[in-house]
């Protein structure tokens, strides 16, 4: 079943969790990460995973990291079918990605029941 994240997340549940595009180093200065900063919990200097209600994806370290950052992503959501994981359009802002471009490293997770995806990245995964 395909489970679509708001375009806009400005709230979350008890059990939501804002999934955002980071650096590494988690400095977020700006975008979706300075909004998980302000809103949600984002540790400064927490670059990936859990961090608050969110869980930060490094998306600033090429292809490859950005790329195994996703399946640590997606091991974390199968360890916690408790949470409703909300993915932004992570990557497609500051990083200069593309949905074509990340979209496909979400397919695995696409199959979870708790992972939810922009409708930009289904559009790709559906072709």
């Amino acid at each position: 079943m395909k489970h679509t994240s708001p375009y806009s997340i400005r709230k979350l549940k008890e059990n939501e969790i804002f999934v955002f595009g980071s650096n590494i180093h988690g400095f977020h200065g700006g975008g979706a990460a300075c909004f998980a900063f302000e809103n949600f919990g984002a540790e400064w200097g927490v670059g990936e995973g859990l961090t608050g209600k969110c869980y930060a994806l490094p998306t600033m370290e090429g292809d490859e990291n950005f790329r195994k950052a996703v399946e640590h992503f997606t091991v974390c959501a199968k360890e916690h079918p408790e949470l409703k994981f909300l993915v932004t359009q992570v990557g497609c802002g500051i990083a200069g990605y593309t949905p074509e471009m990340v979209a496909p490293w979400f397919k695995e997770a696409s199959t979870l029941d708790n992972v939810y995806l922009p409708k930009e990245f289904w559009a790709v995964l559906e072709k």
